[in-house]
């Protein structure tokens, strides 16, 4: 073992202990991040109950031996497990994460950092469940929106300025960072233990085969559950006191900066605070993130089209570059996954019925000979200002166009969506629509009078925050 003064004796990375100053230390009052914080959970719970009609994602559920149950567990909305934190966070992530329908951040990095609710209501519900047996006083969402103020934007703003993809490395890391910290806070850890488990997380870089073609797989929708479950264990191991790595990331030739970045550090745009939450986008349909504006441009493209179809001879996308790098796919798409990161499908999608759903990426839907008729047609190009607007930091865009041309020589006129459904920008104009999403999701799982009891807590931000979260996760039950 190491003795104390061997411990100490290395300087921690500067990004490292940002992190664990920000997690210990920074105190959020805005009530317009709390507003957001709610907002952006509601919205994974209602992804998670859409989730639960997807058997390949339900087989994944559960203990990991079979009938175990671990006495004040946390449990897992839309079922009856009772699990330890790790094994919740992974089946919260998994629900939350399966349909590709929960929040986004653009940035340099694409994300998600919706990704970090499974480890923290785990671990929430866990801790008030252990504290109710011992007759202390539970924590309150308002905890747990905290934590995930603070999870957002650890991710959010390593992801702003830097692209893990272009390293060979899954974004998935953002999330065992973000969360890893947060919740050795919510243990009781203070900075060296978050530190220390901040440190151990950056350890895990992973590849991303399973996110591109010609290997796109189910791994997507469970890949960033499974960081979510090994970031509450490296929390739980933090505060027994499992030692850290303090040069992590600038360590020669081992650390990350060394192995992925050719010993360039991070860059970072704005210092730690409460920016990602109050500028994380919600998605009205279950597609990838990029695509969300020109699915909204094929809906309106669809009554100008769907009586000539048969005639349209070329479709023009016009985008920006982070979305042709994810979602331009031409050739076979071999399951769900790949489907709805495929600009084409979805696309083709909206302009054959004007809506997609989450059972428009199955083998059924899919084997519609019309949807590869009209991807055959459809051209993607760059639209600079597009790219432009997607990463300047005072527009945060994320825009798509799309233009219909017939065999007649007639075409549709073009239709550019700036900011999608679910944009901060659009908030108060499609609050109705993201109401509608949760009210689907839970009819899909409960009862009429359950379902009107997570409502009535969900849309009320005084009694959300008040509600103790063993008392918010009992009415997520069945």
């Amino acid at each position: 073992m190491n003795s104390p003064a061997q411990k100490t004796a290395l300087q921690p990375d500067r990004e490292l202990t940002d992190i664990a100053t920000y997690v210990c230390d920074y105190r959020i009052e805005n009530p317009a991040a709390f507003s957001a914080a709610r907002r952006c959970l509601v919205d994974a719970i209602a992804c998670a109950c859409e989730a639960t009609r997807h058997p390949e994602c339900t087989k994944l559920l559960g203990p990991l031996v079979p009938a175990a149950s671990v006495p004040h567990g946390a449990r897992v909305p839309c079922t009856s497990f009772q699990l330890d934190p790790a094994t919740a966070a992974f089946n919260i992530g998994t629900l939350v994460r399966w349909l590709d329908f929960s929040d986004t951040f653009t940035a340099a990095q694409g994300s998600h950092p919706s990704d970090n609710v499974a480890g923290i209501l785990a671990t929430a519900d866990y801790l008030s469940r252990q504290r109710l047996s011992e007759q202390r006083a539970p924590l309150v969402m308002r905890d747990v929106l905290e934590s995930l103020i603070k999870a957002y934007e650890i991710q959010g703003c390593i992801a702003l300025e830097n692209d893990f993809n272009e390293m060979g490395v899954d974004h998935v890391i953002l999330t065992k960072v973000a969360t890893a910290s947060v919740v050795t806070r919510m243990l009781g850890g203070g900075f060296d233990e978050v530190l220390n488990a901040t440190s151990n997380a950056w350890l895990d870089a992973s590849l991303r085969v399973y996110r591109q073609a010609p290997c796109v797989g189910s791994r997507k929708g469970w890949a960033t559950a499974d960081a979510s479950a090994q970031a509450v264990r490296l929390a739980f191991m933090a505060v027994k006191g499992e030692m850290g790595y303090p040069l992590a990331l600038s360590a020669k030739k081992w650390g990350f900066y060394d192995t992925y970045l050719k010993g360039k550090p991070f860059l970072f745009q704005r210092p730690y605070g409460e920016y990602v939450i109050q500028n994380t986008m919600l998605k009205f349909v279950a597609a990838g993130m990029h695509g969300q504006s020109a699915v909204e441009c094929a809906f309106r493209q669809h009554p100008l089209v769907r009586e000539r179809l048969d005639e349209i001879e070329r479709i023009e996308i016009f985008s920006q570059r982070a979305m042709i790098g994810v979602m331009d796919k031409t050739g076979p798409l071999r399951n769900p996954a790949d489907r709805d990161h495929c600009v084409q499908y979805v696309v083709a999608l909206g302009l054959l019925s004007g809506r997609l759903n989450s059972a428009d990426f199955e083998d059924d839907v899919a084997s519609d000979p019309r949807i590869d008729a009209l991807r055959d047609k459809m051209v993607v190009t760059e639209d600079a200002s597009f790219t432009q607007g997607f990463y300047d930091p005072a527009k945060r865009s994320s825009a798509n166009g799309l233009k219909v041309y017939f065999k007649d020589g007639l075409s549709t006129p073009r239709v550019d969506v700036e900011y999608p459904a679910g944009h901060p920008k659009r908030r108060a104009e499609t609050t109705e629509i993201f109401r509608r999403k949760l009210i689907n999701g839970l009819n899909l799982c409960f009862a009429p009078t359950q379902r009107d009891r997570i409502l009535s807590i969900c849309e009320d931000q005084a009694r959300f925050e008040a509600t103790p979260v063993h008392e918010f996760m009992a009415a997520l039950a069945i």
